[in-house]
């Protein structure tokens, strides 16, 4: 496998619009906006596959989250990198994401970077990658709102979540 930190993405100003190109450690350590997914997915019960991270993640390792997905290459849609990103922390093939809004994300500490939302529905096996999910089970909804006030949740997982929740009641 290669070393995350050298993967080249795609550099994006404000209004989404791709300025440049730079490797995933510089993109982080000199806070470029980059191009993110995030896919929601849900089993045939309606229930939300949910994990933890490792702690080998560049980003937020052990946090939890109950969103699958992760950066854009540089090059890829955001539509590609949904599926691809899908398939690899699931373990499967053939999902089919479907794209719900996009926003940016700010963490108030000087990184952003452009957040495209998808959902999915899955009702086989999943096998989770194990160099990114350290531990997942698929978590009810009262069941996940419980959790996101005990467990460490990703930062952005956590404004997606409340930005799903407005869309949804939209």
């Amino acid at each position: 496998m290669t070393n995350p930190a050298d993967e080249l993405l795609d550099v994006v100003d404000a209004q989404d619009r791709v300025i440049g190109t730079a490797p995933r450690g510089e993109v982080y350590r000199r806070g470029l906006t980059h191009r993110c997914v995030f896919i929601l997915v849900r089993d045939a019960q309606g229930r939300i596959f949910t994990h933890r991270r490792t702690e080998q993640k560049l980003f937020a390792p052990g946090a939890y989250d109950c969103f699958v997905g992760g950066v854009v290459g540089s090059g890829e849609s955001y539509a590609e990198a949904a599926v691809r990103e899908a398939e690899e922390e699931l373990g499967v093939s053939g999902i089919r994401p479907e794209p719900l809004f996009r926003f940016l994300f700010e963490d108030g500490a000087g990184l952003s970077w452009w957040c495209d939302v998808h959902q999915a529905v899955w009702d086989g096996p999943v096998s989770p990658q194990a160099e990114e999910v350290a531990w997942h089970d698929w978590l009810t909804e009262p069941e996940l709102a419980r959790r996101l006030a005990q467990w460490e949740f990703v930062p952005d997982g956590v404004e997606t979540w409340r930005r799903y929740l407005e869309w949804r009641a939209s």
